[in-house]
């Protein structure tokens, strides 16, 4: 049996994917083009992909396709109506990134709130040592604890993230962009309210109809002076534009895993902004720890080998 990983180069180079190859011979491409893609997979069993699209034109060419093994949640680059009539199964991996995801969250959020960046600088460049104090408060932070914090998205992660801002000692209060999850401990607001009221936000949501371009200049203002907002969702969330105009006319700050087109374009209007000290960006690694992306590889393998068992199965029944 042959097997193509697409772009491993996603999955990080430290990754041990000597697994795979006990169920046949492993082609491993660190990244594919929409124009490689054909090629590569047209005379391979199961492929494995992270973000390369699969359209329903290349399956039919890929007579010998029988699986896709999705590195990640999302699977909205597979064409799954066209899967499903070719009869080629597509399996995804969920939960895996939780735990990774809450920290980042609060990796974001600390370094935001601590003014980390300010005070780092303030050591490296000599400032520290040319002064005749022990410390310095000459740029203000503050602390999680008492603080209202606002979670957009109350799936897994959403809940995940208030427990632990509540170990912070922050009160708690959410908007479910779905309209599903209002049973629980915390205070359900609408989305306006929940800007007004909380001093951090965030957002833990797919993109989808009802979340693209949520937050934008008729709401954006609402966010207190000195508000905290996070996206560790998906970008088009919040019109990035809208944002940076904001973060350049007030004192509001913003940490950002995820843009709309990533890798994020120069001409991005985020990358142009003034306040730069009030923006933070990470190149869409929140779902990345290495135990992340090991749990990841084994619930890859899992699923290929619950694949083959059962194709076995159905194979035995048929004999």
């Amino acid at each position: 049996m042959e097997l193509a990983i697409l772009d491993s180069k996603t999955l990080g180079n430290d990754l041990d994917l000597t697994p795979l190859k006990k169920f046949g011979e492993v082609k491993n491409y660190e990244t594919t083009s929409a124009e490689e893609t054909l090629e590569r997979i047209e005379n391979v069993e199961i492929i494995i992909t992270n973000k390369v699209v699969i359209t329903k034109e290349m399956m039919q060419k890929a007579s010998k396709l029988k699986l896709i093994a999705v590195a990640a949640t999302g699977m909205n680059n597979i064409d799954l109506e066209g899967a499903k009539e070719l009869n080629i199964h597509v399996k995804n991996v969920a939960g895996y990134s939780t735990s990774s995801v809450v920290q980042h969250t609060f990796t974001m959020a600390l370094y935001l709130m601590g003014r980390v960046n300010y005070y780092n600088h303030y050591v490296l460049d000599g400032s520290w040592s040319d002064s005749n104090l022990f410390t310095d408060v000459s740029k203000p932070f503050g602390e999680i604890a008492g603080k209202s914090w606002g979670v957009i998205g109350f799936g897994t992660i959403g809940k995940e993230v208030a427990k632990v801002a509540t170990a912070f000692g922050a009160t708690i209060n959410y908007y479910s962009t779905s309209g599903q999850n209002k049973i629980n401990d915390y205070h359900h607001y609408e989305l306006e309210e929940l800007l007004t009221r909380c001093d951090i936000i965030s957002i833990h949501a797919p993109l989808n109809s009802s979340t693209e371009n949520l937050l934008n200049s008729k709401n954006l203002s609402l966010l207190k002076e000195k508000a905290i907002l996070l996206n560790l969702g998906r970008g088009g969330i919040i019109n990035e534009a809208d944002l940076a105009k904001e973060l350049d006319s007030r004192e509001i700050y913003a940490g950002l895993d995820v843009i709309s087109k990533e890798p994020i374009e120069k001409s991005n209007p985020l990358m142009q902004i003034k306040n730069k000290e009030q923006l933070l960006i990470t190149p869409h690694i929140a779902w990345a720890s290495i135990e992340a992306r090991e749990r990841l590889l084994d619930s890859i393998v899992k699923n290929i080998q619950n694949f083959l068992e059962n194709e076995k199965l159905l194979q035995d029944d048929i004999n």
